[in-house]
Protein backbone atom coordinates (compact mmCIF):
# COMPACT_ATOMS: atom_id res chain seq x y z
CA UNK A 1 0.00 0.00 0.00
CA UNK A 2 1.66 3.42 -0.94
CA UNK A 3 -0.70 5.71 0.32
CA UNK A 4 -0.63 8.25 3.54
CA UNK A 5 -2.70 6.79 5.95
CA UNK A 6 -2.62 10.27 7.49
CA UNK A 7 -1.26 13.36 5.76
CA UNK A 8 -0.20 16.95 7.41
CA UNK A 9 -0.25 19.58 5.00
CA UNK A 10 1.62 22.72 6.50
CA UNK A 11 -0.97 22.86 9.42
CA UNK A 12 -0.85 25.69 11.81
CA UNK A 13 -3.48 25.59 14.85
CA UNK A 14 -4.32 26.28 18.51
CA UNK A 15 -5.38 23.80 21.23
CA UNK A 16 -7.16 24.81 24.35
CA UNK A 17 -3.30 26.13 25.39
CA UNK A 18 -0.78 25.01 23.10
CA UNK A 19 -0.25 25.75 19.50
CA UNK A 20 1.28 23.95 16.36
CA UNK A 21 2.25 26.13 13.05
CA UNK A 22 3.46 25.00 9.17
CA UNK A 23 3.10 20.81 10.40
CA UNK A 24 4.13 18.56 7.86
CA UNK A 25 4.54 15.23 7.81
CA UNK A 26 2.82 11.51 6.08
CA UNK A 27 2.51 8.18 8.03
CA UNK A 28 2.56 5.34 5.94
CA UNK A 29 0.87 2.30 6.95
CA UNK A 30 3.17 -0.70 8.50
CA UNK A 31 4.77 1.81 11.08
CA UNK A 32 4.94 2.91 14.40
CA UNK A 33 5.71 6.21 14.68
CA UNK A 34 6.20 8.52 17.80
CA UNK A 35 6.43 12.19 18.55
CA UNK A 36 8.71 13.09 21.82
CA UNK A 37 8.90 16.81 22.90
CA UNK A 38 8.09 18.24 26.30
CA UNK A 39 4.55 19.51 28.24
CA UNK A 40 3.21 22.10 26.35
CA UNK A 41 5.20 21.69 22.81
CA UNK A 42 1.75 20.59 21.18
CA UNK A 43 1.46 17.19 20.69
CA UNK A 44 -2.21 16.85 22.70
CA UNK A 45 -3.05 19.70 20.12
CA UNK A 46 -1.88 17.98 16.84
CA UNK A 47 -3.60 15.28 18.11
CA UNK A 48 -6.51 17.26 18.95
CA UNK A 49 -6.63 18.65 15.22
CA UNK A 50 -7.43 15.37 13.79
CA UNK A 51 -9.83 14.10 16.37
CA UNK A 52 -12.01 17.12 16.55
CA UNK A 53 -14.14 17.99 13.92
CA UNK A 54 -14.62 21.73 15.13
CA UNK A 55 -10.91 22.34 15.47
CA UNK A 56 -9.67 25.62 13.84
CA UNK A 57 -6.24 25.47 11.91
CA UNK A 58 -4.89 26.27 8.57
CA UNK A 59 -3.42 23.43 6.12
CA UNK A 60 -4.96 20.43 5.37
CA UNK A 61 -5.61 17.16 7.13
CA UNK A 62 -5.84 14.05 5.21
CA UNK A 63 -7.03 10.67 6.13
CA UNK A 64 -6.64 8.02 3.63
CA UNK A 65 -6.13 10.57 0.73
CA UNK A 66 -9.53 12.83 1.69
CA UNK A 67 -9.35 16.01 2.92
CA UNK A 68 -10.86 15.47 6.78
CA UNK A 69 -13.22 18.31 6.54
CA UNK A 70 -16.63 17.53 5.83
CA UNK A 71 -15.96 14.11 6.13
CA UNK A 72 -15.03 13.64 9.77
CA UNK A 73 -17.54 11.13 10.94
CA UNK A 74 -16.38 9.10 8.35
CA UNK A 75 -12.65 9.41 8.45
CA UNK A 76 -13.27 8.71 12.52
CA UNK A 77 -14.78 5.52 11.67
CA UNK A 78 -10.91 4.42 11.22
CA UNK A 79 -9.45 5.87 13.61
CA UNK A 80 -9.00 4.65 17.89
CA UNK A 81 -7.73 6.96 20.16
CA UNK A 82 -6.05 5.80 23.43
CA UNK A 83 -5.19 8.71 25.63
CA UNK A 84 -6.42 9.63 29.92
CA UNK A 85 -8.50 11.66 28.19
CA UNK A 86 -10.58 10.01 26.60
CA UNK A 87 -14.84 9.89 28.09
CA UNK A 88 -16.36 6.71 28.59
CA UNK A 89 -19.60 5.98 30.68
CA UNK A 90 -17.95 6.11 34.02
CA UNK A 91 -20.93 4.02 35.42
CA UNK A 92 -20.71 1.27 32.56
CA UNK A 93 -18.50 -1.88 32.44
CA UNK A 94 -15.97 -2.52 29.88
CA UNK A 95 -18.11 -4.85 27.71
CA UNK A 96 -21.38 -2.42 27.76
CA UNK A 97 -19.56 0.54 26.75
CA UNK A 98 -18.20 -1.49 24.10
CA UNK A 99 -21.88 -2.21 23.01
CA UNK A 100 -22.76 1.17 23.05
CA UNK A 101 -19.99 2.88 21.53
CA UNK A 102 -19.50 0.40 19.13
CA UNK A 103 -22.79 1.27 17.21
CA UNK A 104 -20.81 4.54 16.09
CA UNK A 105 -18.55 2.38 13.99
CA UNK A 106 -19.12 0.45 11.08
CA UNK A 107 -16.30 -2.68 11.72
CA UNK A 108 -16.78 -3.04 15.87
CA UNK A 109 -16.46 -6.78 16.59
CA UNK A 110 -17.27 -7.43 19.82
CA UNK A 111 -15.71 -10.83 19.87
CA UNK A 112 -12.77 -9.62 19.18
CA UNK A 113 -13.22 -7.10 21.69
CA UNK A 114 -14.05 -9.84 24.60
CA UNK A 115 -10.78 -11.44 23.21
CA UNK A 116 -8.43 -9.02 23.52
CA UNK A 117 -9.62 -7.72 27.37
CA UNK A 118 -8.73 -11.46 28.27
CA UNK A 119 -5.67 -11.10 26.82
CA UNK A 120 -5.32 -8.08 29.17
CA UNK A 121 -6.15 -9.56 31.77
CA UNK A 122 -9.24 -7.21 32.37
CA UNK A 123 -12.51 -8.28 33.69
CA UNK A 124 -15.06 -7.20 30.62
CA UNK A 125 -17.90 -6.48 33.44
CA UNK A 126 -15.78 -3.84 35.42
CA UNK A 127 -17.21 -0.85 35.61
CA UNK A 128 -14.83 1.40 33.60
CA UNK A 129 -14.70 3.89 36.96
CA UNK A 130 -13.33 1.04 39.39
CA UNK A 131 -10.46 0.50 36.29
CA UNK A 132 -7.07 2.28 37.36
CA UNK A 133 -5.16 4.06 34.88
CA UNK A 134 -3.73 1.41 33.28
CA UNK A 135 -6.68 -0.39 33.24
CA UNK A 136 -8.35 2.03 31.06
CA UNK A 137 -5.58 2.62 28.77
CA UNK A 138 -5.64 -1.09 28.13
CA UNK A 139 -9.79 -1.05 27.55
CA UNK A 140 -9.48 1.81 25.43
CA UNK A 141 -6.37 -0.21 22.88
CA UNK A 142 -8.98 -3.13 23.36
CA UNK A 143 -11.84 -1.09 21.84
CA UNK A 144 -9.67 0.78 19.28
CA UNK A 145 -8.49 -2.41 18.05
CA UNK A 146 -11.93 -4.09 17.51
CA UNK A 147 -13.43 -1.37 15.45
CA UNK A 148 -10.72 -1.96 12.72
CA UNK A 149 -8.75 1.05 13.28
CA UNK A 150 -6.21 1.72 10.63
CA UNK A 151 -4.55 4.51 12.08
CA UNK A 152 -4.29 3.93 16.57
CA UNK A 153 -3.59 7.35 18.22
CA UNK A 154 -1.86 6.15 21.31
CA UNK A 155 -1.28 10.27 23.50
CA UNK A 156 0.92 9.02 26.48
CA UNK A 157 -0.94 5.53 26.52
CA UNK A 158 2.24 3.70 28.35
CA UNK A 159 2.81 6.51 31.05
CA UNK A 160 2.07 4.16 34.15
CA UNK A 161 2.32 1.08 32.78
CA UNK A 162 4.18 -1.72 34.32
CA UNK A 163 7.19 -2.83 32.20
CA UNK A 164 5.54 -6.36 31.02
CA UNK A 165 3.09 -5.03 29.68
CA UNK A 166 4.42 -2.65 27.46
CA UNK A 167 6.35 -5.04 25.88
CA UNK A 168 3.57 -7.25 25.29
CA UNK A 169 1.98 -3.58 24.03
CA UNK A 170 4.44 -3.31 21.79
CA UNK A 171 4.40 -7.21 20.25
CA UNK A 172 0.64 -6.97 19.94
CA UNK A 173 1.29 -3.57 17.56
CA UNK A 174 3.73 -5.59 15.48
CA UNK A 175 1.07 -8.33 14.80
CA UNK A 176 -1.46 -5.69 13.93
CA UNK A 177 1.05 -4.07 11.39
CA UNK A 178 2.34 -7.16 9.49
CA UNK A 179 -0.41 -6.92 6.60
CA UNK A 180 0.54 -3.25 6.28
CA UNK A 181 -2.76 -1.68 6.28
CA UNK A 182 -2.42 0.04 9.45
CA UNK A 183 -0.17 2.57 11.73
CA UNK A 184 0.74 3.71 14.66
CA UNK A 185 1.24 7.09 16.27
CA UNK A 186 2.13 7.79 19.32
CA UNK A 187 3.43 10.27 22.45
CA UNK A 188 5.71 9.59 25.21
CA UNK A 189 8.03 11.34 27.21
CA UNK A 190 9.75 7.69 27.62
CA UNK A 191 12.77 8.73 25.11
CA UNK A 192 14.64 5.24 25.55
CA UNK A 193 11.20 3.47 25.09
CA UNK A 194 10.69 5.22 21.84
CA UNK A 195 13.83 4.78 20.79
CA UNK A 196 13.48 0.60 21.47
CA UNK A 197 10.15 0.00 20.35
CA UNK A 198 9.15 2.58 17.47
CA UNK A 199 9.97 2.75 13.63
CA UNK A 200 10.52 6.69 13.15
CA UNK A 201 10.74 9.49 15.49
CA UNK A 202 10.20 13.17 15.41
CA UNK A 203 10.57 15.74 18.27
CA UNK A 204 8.50 18.27 18.61
CA UNK A 205 9.64 21.81 19.92
CA UNK A 206 7.39 24.73 19.95
CA UNK A 207 4.29 23.60 18.36
CA UNK A 208 7.02 22.64 15.16
CA UNK A 209 8.33 19.05 14.56
CA UNK A 210 12.12 18.75 13.84
CA UNK A 211 14.70 16.24 14.15
CA UNK A 212 12.44 13.68 11.60
CA UNK A 213 14.92 10.51 11.92
CA UNK A 214 14.70 6.48 12.48
CA UNK A 215 14.61 5.49 15.90
CA UNK A 216 17.89 3.81 17.02
CA UNK A 217 16.56 0.48 16.43
CA UNK A 218 13.41 1.36 13.80
CA UNK A 219 13.65 0.62 10.11
CA UNK A 220 12.16 3.77 8.92
CA UNK A 221 9.66 4.87 6.99
CA UNK A 222 8.48 8.30 5.88
CA UNK A 223 7.59 11.50 8.22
Amino acid sequence: MDQAILEFQNVTGKGKKYQISGVSFSLMPGYIYAIAGENGAGKTTLMRCVLEERARFDGRILFEGEDMKGRHAGAMNGIGFVSEDQAFFEDRSGIQNASLLGILYDSMNMKQFSELMGRFGLNVHKTYKKMSRGEKMKFQLAFAIAHDSRLLLLDEATAGMDPVFRRELFDLLRELLVDESRCVLMTSHNHGEIERQTDYVAVMRKGQLSEFRESMDGIGAGF
